[in-house]
């Protein structure tokens, strides 16, 4: 992966809305459209929801993907493909027993399931889930139970998928080990300016260097094993039925893939039970909120528990833990790069989006006896 954006790819803020017009008319099955706006507030890729003037399926959503982070797009709809008709299968046989959605793929018109526009971007189209919103941090612990209850009928509907039929489509993503690597490069080549922010983050990476390597290592002897996982399971990734209020299902999956299912159920409370949200100014303030833990927790554990072994549990705790490491390590270094990965909305964002991540890492470790108790309970 490069470090400098190339010559085919805006760089991460620049939003190309009359590109975005020319690739939405490539896919439209029908009419004309009405009205194409930004949409999400995602961390990589352009994304734009498209409304047409009229159909049975007026809206769908329009990305054009990151090709600094996604140098393989042609691995990323492959598994979106794999992903989408092993779980309609699996619906079709009975597998979720309420709603459940997750995007498909849509054909661009001459065939095909992407448009490359005249710079070299590569655009797709997915379908939209209408009824359904998502929420950029937990609302309560009924919606944090059906934010576990997510992620658990996510990974329970392909869990009989093998993993070998799943493309790597970001090489090294939960190697924290790997982006330690990168931060002492980055470091070595760019420098670090002091300030007290980034002296304490500085000192926060070192003091827990050891332990990165914690769960490839159980991997790499066997102890876990790799399974298809989301990759992303963050909140705001869950759709969550707005006449209901029970998940309806889940988005973004560009990072689905085989890999230790910890990282999934870590990710999934690193991002839930943080009450203040992942871009909180009040860095100092953040903490991790047990009870949300619990919710979440109970609503996955009894989707989980047909897939996992014994010796799954005791390492959610340090899933979680590393999670929210790995996390503030990964923006610190693009803050020390120069804002190369993630979109930033200032110089300091990603620093700020680092402080968060380690701030709550401090509280994680400050439960862990609370937080392992709470597994066995909701086991």
């Amino acid at each position: 992966m490069t470090n400098e954006p190339g010559a085919n790819e805006p760089a991460a803020n620049e939003e190309p809305l009359g590109e975005a017009a020319a690739a939405a008319d490539r896919f439209k099955p029908y009419g004309e459209i009405a009205e194409i706006r930004e949409f999400g507030e995602g961390n990589i890729n352009a994304t734009f929801l498209v409304t047409l003037d009229s159909g049975e399926e007026r809206r769908f959503i329009l990305q054009r993907l990151n090709a600094l982070v996604f140098p393989r797009p042609d691995r990323i709809m492959r598994n979106l493909r794999t992903v989408s008709e092993h779980v309609q299968k699996r619906l079709k046989s009975g597998g979720a027993g309420r709603r459940w959605e997750i995007p498909r793929a849509l054909p661009a018109r001459g065939g095909g399931d992407h448009w490359i526009g005249p710079g070299g971007a590569f655009w797709r189209a997915i379908s939209f889930i209408e009824g359904a919103a998502s929420f950029t941090a937990i609302q309560d612990t009924a919606h944090a139970g059906e934010v576990g209850y997510a992620l658990g009928m996510f990974q329970n509907l392909l869990s009989d998928l093998p993993p070998e039929e799943l493309a790597d489509t970001l090489r090294g993503f939960h190697d924290t080990p790997g982006h330690l690597r990168r931060y002492d490069e980055v470091l070595g080549e760019k420098g670090a300016g002091g300030s007290p922010e980034v002296d304490y983050g500085l000192r926060f990476i070192e003091e827990r260097r050891a332990w990165a390597p914690l769960l490839e290592d159980a991997r790499a002897q066997g102890r876990l094993r790799p399974r298809p996982v989301h990759g992303d399971p963050k909140v705001d990734n869950v759709m969550i039925d707005t006449a209901t209020g029970r998940a309806a299902g889940m988005v973004d999956l560009d990072t689905v893939g085989a890999a230790l299912v910890h990282y999934d159920i870590g990710d999934c409370l690193r991002s839930g039970c943080n009450p203040l949200g992942e871009e909180t100014e009040q860095w100092e303030r953040v903490a991790f909120e047990p009870e949300l833990c619990r919710a979440i927790l109970e609503g996955y554990l009894p989707l989980a528990r047909d897939f996992l072994g014994e010796e799954d549990y005791e390492p959610i705790y340090d899933a979680l833990r590393l999670i929210a490491f790995k996390l503030g390590l990964r923006f610190f270094t693009d803050y020390l790069a120069g804002n190369v990965y993630f979109k930033a909305k200032s110089a300091g964002h990603n620093l700020a989006r680092a402080l968060v991540q380690f701030k709550l890492t401090e509280s994680i470790e400050s439960q862990e006896r609370a937080i392992r108790a709470i597994v066995r309970e909701a086991r």
